[in-house]
């Protein structure tokens, strides 16, 4: 959703932690799948 919405992957998980909270992915996380998005990596 937030890559479709070419939102920064620092955005994205901002928006996971004020939806999940503590539960939310890493930032981490966020930058690998936003980058694998990008490059259209979906394995």
């Amino acid at each position: 959703f937030c890559f479709d919405q070419q939102k920064t992957a620092a955005e994205g998980h901002r928006i996971l932690i004020e939806t999940y909270g503590d539960v939310a992915l890493s930032s981490k996380t966020c930058e690998c799948w936003f980058r694998r998005l990008k490059s259209d990596d979906f394995n």
